[in-house]
């Protein structure tokens, strides 16, 4: 079978999502690839979404966190303070799992403007919704990004989620729980902070993709780990399952 780069990339995000892990699920990419896992390896991975519902299972791709298939499905439906201050904040929920418009070299996450006038900026994006508290309390994050030079630029224009800060020790002197993020993957493959200067590298490249490729598609010089490893390719039970996945969310749409 052949795929596309999305789909390698949702693939290989869903690969990342393993057992019963609480995962705090953000709407768009990221909330296809944790609903694709719980369809393949990972039928116990505990999905929570913003609104308050634990333990979803959709049987189609929610359109919102507020979409009404998420509280019919889940095991539990609590108030969204609730969800913050008991299951987020104090470090019960396992994996973040993010987009986001703009990511910098250590992985900061802005989803609030382009542009360096925050008051009058070129764009003016969605905002920030939970997500500055996922990327601080859950115990470690994962980003699905596509990958372009407009994307991974060398500093965000506005730090809406904490990743890393400016390198080691940030995440701690800001009080922050998590680990952070832990694995950015994209639509040409997967970077891991350095265990030194927490710089995202790339460690993984998708198949076809070459080093050249994801070196262009960066906005600053990237780092490329020694023995770079290939993706293995989405299997055919993988694929099936994903495009009947996303076929309910255009049905609904």
């Amino acid at each position: 079978m052949t795929w596309t780069a999305d789909e390698m990339m949702t693939v290989a995000a869903a690969r990342a999502l393993r057992g019963d892990t609480r995962c705090f699920v953000g709407i768009g990419l990221p909330s296809t690839a944790a609903n694709l896992a719980r369809r393949t390896h990972a039928p116990d991975l505990v999905l929570v979404y913003e609104s308050g519902t634990i333990g979803a299972k959709p049987d189609r791709l929610p359109l919102s966190i507020g979409d009404g298939v998420l509280a019919a499905t889940a095991d539990a439906v609590v108030s969204v303070p609730e969800m913050f201050n008991y299951w987020l904040q104090p470090g019960r929920i396992g994996v973040g799992f993010l987009g986001a418009a703009q990511l910098d070299r250590h992985g900061n996450i802005n989803t609030t403007v382009i542009g360096a006038d925050y008051a009058d900026p070129t764009v003016r994006l969605p905002g920030a919704g939970g997500a500055p508290e996922i990327a601080a309390s859950c115990g470690e994050v994962i980003v699905v990004v596509r990958q372009s030079p407009r994307t991974f630029v060398d500093r965000v224009d506005f730090v809406t989620s904490v990743g890393h800060g400016s390198g080691p020790g940030d995440r701690e002197r800001l009080g922050l729980r998590g680990r952070g993020p832990v694995l950015v993957i994209t639509d040409l493959g997967v970077l891991e902070p350095d265990p030194d200067d927490r710089e995202l590298t790339l460690t993984r490249l998708h198949p076809g993709v070459t080093a050249e490729q994801a070196v262009a598609a960066t906005g600053w010089k990237l780092r490329i780990a020694d023995g770079v490893t290939t993706t293995e390719p989405p299997s055919e039970h993988e694929l099936s399952t994903l495009r009947a996945l996303t076929a309910t969310k255009e049905k609904t749409a």
